[in-house]
């Protein structure tokens, strides 16, 4: 089947974060807050979710499930769930997962949450490398914990760990838990055997456990490929393995993930404390990805590779001095524009009044981030376009100006 990603589906009126939720999630502001766009002009290339319609294969699942017409309280009891997400493991990973190992959450956010409790205690310190997704933080903050931030040390737009800076925070007796992003969220970097092994290493000789974040390793530039962290570190059951359907199947909305786990304590503890029924339809809905979404998902990588080389050119072209590199990984581009905007405090605000287009900022990524914006790829070509198009148009204006 050829899908088509040139689509372009109305998302008003489906209760879409990306449509209705902006103003709060992104400003900080209620639902009165005005730009000089109507809403229905912009342009939205911020929140981590596609333009692209499900694939076909698990709409119908949904539909079939649908018509079996009771929705009560379920959990996991049908073995083929856990067959399909072990094949696809090991068939795109080359990773053996023992059935027993996994667990399942209402997404990889809330399972953050409780792990970060249940690993921690209070007095405990949290390693996070920066820029990093925002919910690291968030998770460390809720559970009334200090952060430690190591930067990431970019190169021509090319990131790459700072090893000795870990190891000086990991040998801290405060510091317990890592939480580590692989792929990179926002940077898009795919991390190689060498460096997911060098990183284990300073982390577990230090006694740090390791909660890894993997929901965007489906999404890979072709020449790329997945290593799971626990994978590099088979001897160890501190490290914890998040993954889920939502990024490479457009299924966010579905809440659903997979805890992959080995210590005994710990799975005595999310036992005995994590409520564990599940969205009927949820289970559904990440069973058919992983049974049939292969073919859809391999002309979706296809769709982002052109995206991503347009984005390059089109950049290079037009913005010469952005400082920006191809993403290994995710949807997302990461393009520092701050030779443009040295002293602009609020990039997504700027771009929301000058061009009409919603995107996240730097300063939604905790730290070591300043003139960056990112940007949501997985739209179609059209739209990508007149994003980038105006992207450009409210630089070069802002730049007449001064």
């Amino acid at each position: 089947m050829k899908y088509d990603f040139d689509e372009i589906i109305d998302r008003k009126g489906t209760n879409a974060l990306n449509t209705d939720g902006f103003r709060d999630y992104i400003f900080h502001a209620g639902p009165d807050m005005e730009f000089p766009y109507p809403d229905d002009d912009f342009i939205r290339m911020w929140v981590a979710d596609m333009e692209f319609a499900t694939p076909p294969e698990i709409i119908q699942a949904v539909r079939e499930r649908l018509d079996r017409k009771i929705f009560g309280y379920t959990k996991i009891f049908d073995p083929e769930y856990f067959d399909a997400f072990s094949g696809w493991a090991k068939r795109r990973y080359d990773w053996t997962i023992p059935r027993e190992t996994i667990f399942t959450s209402p997404g990889i956010i809330p399972a953050l949450y409780e792990l970060v409790e249940f690993i921690c205690k209070p007095g405990d310190r949290v390693l996070i490398m920066t820029p990093s997704y925002a919910f690291f933080k968030y998770a460390t903050e809720y559970n009334h914990l200090e952060l430690v931030t190591s930067d990431l040390i970019v190169k021509d737009g090319q990131y790459t760990m700072d090893f000795a800076d870990l190891e000086r925070k990991a040998k801290d007796d405060k510091v317990t838990l890592c939480i580590f992003c692989n792929p990179h969220n926002p940077t898009g970097r795919v991390w190689t055997p060498e460096e997911l092994k060098r990183f284990g290493d300073i982390c577990l000789e230090n006694d740090v456990w390791i909660i890894s974040d993997e929901i965007h390793c489906d999404l890979l530039r072709r020449g790329q490929t997945h290593t799971p962290l626990a994978k590099v570190h088979p001897g160890t059951d501190r490290i914890v393995t998040c993954m889920a359907p939502s990024k490479t199947f457009n299924l966010a909305g579905l809440m659903f993930a997979q805890v992959m786990m080995t210590n005994p304590g710990l799975i005595r503890t999310w036992n005995e404390r994590h409520f564990p029924m599940e969205n009927p339809l949820s289970i559904t809905a990440a069973h058919a990805a992983y049974r049939f979404g292969e073919p859809w998902l391999e002309q979706l990588r296809d769709y982002l590779d052109d995206n991503f080389r347009f984005t390059r050119d089109y950049l290079g072209q037009h913005l010469p001095l952005a400082v920006h590199r191809i993403s290994e990984a995710t949807y997302l581009a990461w393009v520092d524009i701050g030779a443009y905007l040295p002293s602009e405090p609020d990039l997504p605000l700027f771009f929301a009044n000058r061009a009409g287009v919603l995107l996240e900022g730097g300063n939604m990524f905790v730290a070591n981030s300043a003139g960056h914006i990112r940007l949501n790829l997985a739209c179609p070509k059209a739209v990508l376009e007149e994003g980038l198009k105006r992207i450009v148009a409210a630089l070069k204006a802002q730049a007449a100006i001064h």
